[in-house]
C-alpha cells in the first residue's frame, strides 16, 4: 500500500472506528438510562399497588368494625380479623421489597397498634347482641360502642391511613436524586457522540487539506500542463512538491512525452 492510498485508508478507517466506538458507548449509556427509567416506573407502580391494597384492607376493616362496635353486629368479627390479616400480609410484602424501610416504620407501628386494639376489643369489649327487650339498654350499648370507636379507634385509624399515604408517596422523595443520576447518564450518553463529532470534523478537515495539497492541486496542475503541451507544445512542467502516486504519475507522463518526441524524430 503506497503513501497516498495509505493516508486515505487510515483516515477513513479512523472515522469508521470512531463512529463505531462512540455508537457503542452511547448505546450502553442509553441502555442504562432506559433500565433506570423502567426501574423507577416499576417501583412507583408497585408502591402504589401495595399502598392501594393496604388502604382497601384498612377501609374494609374499619367498615366491619363500625358494624361490630356501633351497630352491634357480631357477624363482622371474622371480617375484622381477615381484613387485619390482609393488611399485615401486604405490609410484610412491602417490607421485603422495599429498599428504604424507613417509610414503613411508622406504618408497621400503626398496624401493630391497630391489631392490639382490635383484638382486645373483639375479645373483651365487644358489644353484646341486641337481645334485651329494653330499648334503653340497646341505646346504652350502642352509645358505649360509638364512644369507644370515636375515642380510641378512630384516631388510630386516621394515623394508619396517613402512614399508608405517606408510604404511597415515599417513592417521590427518591425521584430527585435518581432523576439527577439519570440526567448525568443522559450527558454521558451524549458526550461520546459530541466528542466523536468534533474529532471527525478535525479528521475530515485534515483529509481535505492533505487531499487538496498532495492530490487535487497537483493533478489540476498536471492536467493544465499536459493540455498546454498537447495544444501549444509548451514543455510539460509541474511546479510544486509532488509525492507518492502523484509523483509516479508525473514521471510516467514525462516518460510518455519523451517517447513521443523520440518517435517523431
Amino acid at each position: 500500500m503506497t503513501g497516498l492510498h495509505k493516508r486515505v485508508t487510515v483516515g477513513f478507517l479512523s472515522i469508521v472506528c470512531l463512529l463505531f466506538f462512540s455508537g457503542m458507548v452511547s448505546f450502553l449509556e442509553l441502555s442504562h438510562l432506559s433500565r433506570d427509567t423502567g426501574d423507577i416506573l416499576e417501583a412507583n407502580r408497585r408502591n402504589i399497588s401495595l399502598a392501594k391494597e393496604m388502604l382497601d384492607a384498612a377501609h374494609e376493616q374499619n367498615v366491619a368494625l363500625i358494624h361490630y362496635s356501633v351497630f352491634g353486629d357480631r357477624s363482622y368479627d371474622s371480617l375484622c380479623r381477615a381484613s387485619l390479616l390482609r393488611l399485615e400480609n401486604t405490609l410484610s410484602i412491602a417490607q421485603q421489597e422495599a429498599v428504604d424501610k424507613s417509610f414503613l416504620d411508622s406504618l408497621a407501628f400503626a398496624t401493630t397498634e391497630l391489631r392490639l386494639l382490635t383484638d382486645s376489643y373483639l375479645a373483651f369489649g365487644g358489644v353484646e347482641p341486641h337481645v334485651e327487650p329494653d330499648s334503653v339498654a340497646v341505646d346504652r350499648s350502642e352509645t358505649a360502642g360509638s364512644r369507644w370507636y370515636n375515642d380510641e379507634y378512630e384516631a388510630l385509624y386516621v394515623r394508619l391511613t396517613a402512614a399508608i399515604k405517606n408510604y404511597m408517596t415515599s417513592t417521590q422523595s427518591s425521584l430527585a436524586p435518581r432523576a439527577e443520576q439519570m440526567k448525568k447518564n443522559a450527558y454521558r450518553a451524549v458526550t461520546p457522540v459530541l466528542t466523536s463529532l468534533v474529532v471527525m470534523i478535525a479528521i475530515v478537515l485534515m483529509l481535505y487539506y492533505f487531499m487538496s495539497i498532495y492530490c487535487v492541486h497537483p493533478i489540476v496542475r498536471m492536467n493544465k500542463g499536459l493540455g498546454d503541451f498537447l495544444t501549444f507544445r509548451i514543455p510539460f512542467a509541474v511546479k510544486g512538491e509532488l509525492k507518492d502516486e502523484v509523483l509516479e504519475l508525473k514521471e510516467k507522463i514525462d516518460t510518455l512525452i519523451a517517447l513521443s518526441k523520440q518517435t517523431q524524430f
